[in-house]
């Protein structure tokens, strides 16, 4: 690609000083030549460098007003705040309409943390500036750092509006419609934005994301179609139109646009397993087991590869090979409740009931507090014979569902098996008025208790 005049000089200004450096041969430099030079340096991390040119800049030009603002910049890098708060007081004596001036005193407040006056001194900055979209972005930043995202939003479509061009503008702007909850705003701003821009693939790209999060689709799927015209080698927009592919069941065009990202860059083990989860879908198992194998392949400590490859063997009931997967998920992550309760369900399946019993209590105490967990937990421990502990286990469950007819059946039968009667038919009575039909879970799970002359009299009298 052919450079620019700007650009030609600008690279020659460049070599031109580091040669220099090399030689150790003083050159002469314009002041915009070393205010390009210093602040490349800057931008390049190389602070060092950066500070010898400035050294030399102002041997060279001891009264550039431009220079010293460079230096000012630099002061404030190094969080020498006063210095250049000194020296800006000096160059406002000279040039009072000078925006940079006004623009350096906003970033120190901003740095000390007083963003109201940053603001202030912005404001005065736009009544001089010609460039309004780098000063209204800045604005936008300082309303951001006041979690003010009203006026942040503001700020950024003013931007946009001086410079249409300018992405970080547009990225924040859609940041703070989306924090505000304002994503049928946001998209009707978009698309009045791609009306005055429609080769912005950014704009495209965010407006499918606004649309996939508001659940339209096939809206999403036309936008992100335009932003991969517009850059056939935007892997952000071939993800997440595979994404709205899946959710619109068109499962084969999502291993397509999945395939797209793989073929832009090496695989990821999220585009793998999604692949898989796709495969499966359509029923082609061999295809889905392939690619889950290759996600834990890509990445063996994503444990959501080993989950998927655990969800499998279960749907196909191979409950021995489900828990070694299982096992190897846990491994990476042994405080997830979904995981435990996972390996509890597993083990109960391969009659393993204390293995089962110890993944329920894990499940729970990392905060699965959901009715069917609960329960699933107490009839083991009421299998394996603890019924203390079923007991101990239910009345816990009730403080999180104080009127569960399921829990106080249970709490009967328990209560009956330990021959504490009163308990017993206190919750039985329970049971009976919060759902009557369900006494049947006493003759399933507490057949002995069923059985009793007593029980059944006491349910008889109840229906009467």
């Amino acid at each position: 690609m052919q450079l620019s005049e700007e650009e030609e000089d600008y690279n020659l200004s460049l070599s031109k000083f580091e040669s220099m450096l090399k030689t150790n041969k003083v050159l002469f430099f314009d002041s915009e030549e070393f205010e390009d030079i210093i602040l490349h340096y800057l931008d390049m991390g190389k602070a060092n460098l950066a500070k010898k040119a400035l050294k030399l800049a102002l041997e060279q030009h001891p009264k550039s007003t431009g220079l010293k603002l460079v230096q000012v910049e630099m002061l404030v890098y190094d969080d020498k705040l006063e210095q250049a708060e000194k020296l800006l007081n000096e160059l406002f004596s000279i040039e009072p309409t000078n925006e940079e001036i006004y623009i350096q005193k906003a970033n120190i407040f901003s740095k000390r943390d007083n963003h109201e006056k940053a603001v202030e001194l912005l404001n005065i900055a736009l009544e001089y500036t010609d460039d309004l979209a780098d000063v209204y972005n800045l604005m936008g930043m300082e309303y951001l750092f006041m979690d003010n995202f009203e006026m942040a939003k503001e700020s950024f479509i003013h931007c946009l509006e001086e410079d249409l061009e300018d992405q970080s503008a547009l990225y924040n702007v859609v940041y703070c419609f989306e924090f505000l909850d304002q994503n049928q705003e946001a998209i009707d701003y978009l698309t009045q934005y791609i009306d005055q821009n429609p080769y912005s693939e950014i704009a495209w790209h965010q407006l499918g994301r606004l649309h996939y999060g508001v659940k339209e689709y096939e809206n999403a799927i036309r936008a992100f179609d335009y932003a991969t015209l517009i850059d056939d080698e935007f892997l952000g927009a071939f993800m997440e139109r595979a994404k709205a592919l899946e959710r619109l069941k068109k499962y084969e065009e999502a291993i397509e646009s999945y395939n797209r990202t793989i073929e832009l860059e090496d695989a990821t083990s999220y585009a793998l397993l999604r692949i898989g989860k796709c495969y499966e879908k359509l029923g082609n198992k061999v295809q889905a087991l392939k690619y889950f194998n290759k996600t834990v392949h890509e990445d063996p400590l994503l444990d959501k590869g080993w989950i998927a490859i655990t969800d499998f063997y279960v749907r196909q009931k191979s409950y021995t090979k489900a828990l070694f997967f299982v096992n190897k998920a846990l491994s990476i992550d042994n405080q997830n409740r979904l995981y435990w309760k996972r390996y509890a369900n597993i083990n109960k399946q391969l009659y393993q009931f204390e293995e089962a019993e110890f993944g329920y209590r894990k499940a729970v105490e990392f905060g699965d507090y959901s009715l069917e967990t609960w329960l699933f937990w107490v009839d083991i421990l009421e299998y394996l014979g603890e019924f203390e502990n079923a007991i101990q286990t239910l009345l816990q469950a009730s403080e999180y569902f104080p009127e569960e007819n399921e829990v106080e059946y249970r709490l009967a039968g328990l209560y009956f098996i330990i021959q504490e009667t009163t308990k017993a038919k206190f919750h039985l009575s329970n049971g009976l008025r919060l759902n009557f039909d369900n006494y049947t879970i006493l003759e399933d799970l507490f057949p002995v208790v069923w059985a009793r002359k007593m029980v059944q009299n006491y349910i008889a009298k109840h229906k009467k």
